[in-house]
């Protein structure tokens, strides 16, 4: 497998499930956000972005600016953290519970000279933004762009705040990848608490 880096997003307010800490939520007995990470446990660095909570050794944590400010500023800081030599990463949601090392392994294999990030897509062909591997130079070029587009003259990142994702990722050359591996589809987020039970189900 290709050498990368791997930046998981855990901020989210779980607004559907009542405000609770979703990453923290188990599935298989084990933390949602534990199970991502162990998904890329052969990316260096892997970083957690959302509150200090009990992770794996050997996992970074920081926190976006504000605090649950959204995607967007939760990637660039992850990003941020990054070493300057790093040149692809995983951008993962901390709420699949699915997700394996081989099906990050197929989105490596996936990526090519001609793409600057692959991600899963659903039954519907609806993208998957945050469970795919990205060129770590375009995904800063974009932060940057979006950065001075929200807050001209400004040099930090605080105008990402409340950006959706779409605005960070259009523009780049995606490719898109349905999952045809074995067992769940490793793209599946946990939403709800229904969406919790289902994935119970698949885990056992």
């Amino acid at each position: 497998m290709s050498a990368y880096a791997a930046v998981v997003l855990a901020g989210g307010a779980a607004r559907r499930m009542g405000g609770v800490d979703k990453p923290a939520r188990p599935v298989g007995g084990r933390p949602m956000r534990d199970r991502v990470l162990a998904a890329v446990a052969d990316a260096a660095p892997r970083i957690l972005v959302g509150p200090a909570a009990a992770v794996p050794d050997g996992v970074l944590v920081t926190r976006e600016e504000p605090p649950g400010g959204g995607p967007v500023a939760a990637t660039a800081a992850g990003l941020a953290l990054l070493p300057g030599d790093a040149t692809v990463v995983a951008l993962l949601a901390a709420d699949l519970p699915l997700l394996t090392r081989t099906a990050i392994g197929d989105l490596l294999r996936h990526l090519d000279s001609g793409s600057d990030g692959v991600c899963f897509v659903d039954e519907a062909g609806r993208r998957q933004t945050l469970c795919g591997v990205w060129r770590v130079a375009v995904l800063r070029g974009s932060v940057d762009r979006l950065a001075a587009r929200r807050a001209p003259g400004r040099t930090s990142t605080a105008g990402l705040a409340g950006a959706p994702l779409r605005a960070l990722l259009h523009g780049l050359t995606v490719q898109e990848v349905p999952w045809r591996g074995e067992g769940p589809p490793p793209w599946f987020d946990c939403d709800t608490d229904e969406d919790v039970r289902r994935a119970e189900e698949w885990a056992r």
